[in-house]
């Protein structure tokens, strides 16, 4: 119902005349602006994080090893998207969607004003609050974005693409603005430009409430006050344990930032192979639920796969643009940074046309199937183009043409929403209804297990030659996206009722 001047919350969804935004809800301006802001200011920072682990001490930065740097900065996001599986279980038990985003984005923004503080402690302590954040942030707006429109609302589909719009432009915008106040300032001012942008997001969300439908004080399916006051018992003490042990561990010595990442690395795997194991053996799960996750399992790896050559563009590629690319363009000089905001450029530029393609073909599209290996080939892709201007050169006495990074972007943000849109699609459709609250949590595990591979992988970067490096994992993701095509029978026959 519509919001009035009583206290009254407003539980369903909007009419059908709130055409106030594009046609659409008004809730969704503020859901889409809270979204802009959180990708500013993550995406923003992670564009320089790797660049500041491994900077010198001298400039600001941690001395550590590419390899290092970027295998840290991997484990970080694997950390995020593990803690985003527990981010959805809460707000639908405990907290609720309103304030789990609300509170992930209370500590997201407390986590970037701590990294402005010029001190490893901070950034450690920094990292954690955005990785906690982030997890409850993360998976719950989305569902609050489905929350503002009816089942059979047709505005659905054109509300989400907006939406997945500002996700873009705060992508495309944030390596710019902290980009260029850890070039030309210090990296601990590009972590406050990230902390302002979050703040800003939260400022509107707040502003904003009352356009958001279904915004309870309760979760939707909340535990019963007894099992509650356990769970959150539990949590504070499991949190308050880990921590203790954490930091024992880390003083004595036996938990290195090594040992660390291994372990992230450990969970990212063991996890999904858990949950599908629940999944397949569930009796709650019938026979013909049992077989179209098969094929989903399929899907699951390819995305694993592409993730693990995107995720890298705030990594390694980042690390190859501020030692091997030349940062001018037409005579403008530019910080190595800003590559990653080509990714989002690509992405906003890229969407819309897509998305006419597919409604002008209609029923001769491609098979969802057929979309996730196309997009996990171009991933590939981009990583080969590579090879072509390292090769024949070492160290950093080069400096190749901008125009190679910014093309393998151009790939990788093609692939980028090919596999995506018809990877989520997927997997609300395929998974097994008793477990359909939970579909996030399959995708945000399979976004871990790429981090998490990554984080192993990266080591080689600086170890290997940059053409065997590039070429041998972009080798891989295209021969599993061929994989996928010539699976694509199969495929076809059992992801009924996916198309």
């Amino acid at each position: 119902m519509s919001p009035t001047a009583t206290d009254t919350e407003p539980t369903q969804p909007p009419p059908g005349d709130d055409h106030a935004f594009f046609g659409q809800p008004r809730g969704l301006m503020t859901l889409s602006g809270l979204e802009v802001w959180e990708r500013f200011s993550f995406l923003g920072m992670q564009a320089i994080l790797v660049l500041y682990f491994a900077d010198t001490v001298a400039r600001g930065g941690m001395g550590m090893e590419p390899g290092t740097a970027a295998s840290v900065s991997a484990a970080y996001g694997t950390l995020v998207y593990l803690v985003s599986v527990a981010g959805g279980w809460l707000a639908d038990r405990i907290l609720g969607s309103y304030r789990a985003v609300l509170y992930g984005g209370i500590l997201i923004a407390c986590g970037h004003y701590a990294m402005a503080v010029p001190s490893d402690a901070m950034t450690w302590t920094g990292l954690g609050l955005i990785s906690a954040g982030t997890g409850l942030l993360k998976p719950n707006v989305a569902t609050m974005v489905g929350k503002l429109y009816r089942t059979a609302d047709e505005r659905r589909d054109a509300g989400f693409a907006l939406y997945y719009m500002g996700i873009n432009i705060g992508a495309f915008l944030g390596p710019l603005v902290t980009g260029w106040l850890g070039d030309h300032a210090s990296w601990h001012w590009g972590f406050s430009a990230a902390a302002v942008g979050m703040t800003l997001g939260l400022i509107q969300y707040v502003l904003g409430r009352r356009h958001l439908a279904g915004r309870k004080h309760s979760a939707e399916f909340a535990l019963e006050p007894a099992p509650m006051r356990r769970a959150v018992r539990l949590i504070v003490i499991g949190a308050v344990v880990v921590a203790a042990v954490a930091t024992a561990l880390a003083l004595t010595g036996l938990l290195t930032m090594g040992r660390f990442v291994d372990l992230l690395t450990l969970v990212s795997v063991i996890a999904p192979v858990v949950y599908f194991a629940v999944m397949f053996r569930s009796p709650r799960v019938t026979g013909e639920e049992r077989g179209r996750l098969r094929p989903y399992v399929v899907l699951f790896l390819a995305s694993v796969v592409f993730n693990f050559i995107l995720f890298q563009a705030y990594s390694t590629m980042m690390l190859l643009a501020s030692t091997n690319a030349r940062t001018e363009i037409l005579g403008f000089h530019f910080p190595a940074s800003w590559y990653a905001s080509a990714l989002g450029a690509f992405e906003v530029a890229l969407a819309p046309v897509v998305a006419a393609a597919w409604a002008r073909m209609g029923p001769r599209q491609p098979h969802a199937s057929n979309k996730i290996a196309i997009g996990v080939i171009l991933g590939g892709l981009s990583f080969l183009l590579m090879v072509l201007p390292t090769s024949g050169h070492t160290g950093d006495t080069y400096r190749m043409a901008a125009w190679w990074i910014v093309g393998s972007y151009l790939l990788l943000g093609l692939g980028d929403i090919l596999l995506e849109t018809s990877g989520m699609s997927a997997t609300t459709k395929l998974a097994p209804k008793a477990f359909a609250s939970q579909t996030m949590a399959l995708w945000f595990l399979s976004l871990a297990l790429a981090n998490g591979i990554q984080a192993q992988a990266v080591k080689l970067y600086g170890e290997v030659s940059n053409p065997a490096y590039f070429g041998v994992n972009g080798a891989i993701a295209v021969v599993a996206g061929v994989a996928v095509i010539a699976a694509a029978p199969w495929l076809k026959r059992t992801m009924h009722p996916v198309h």
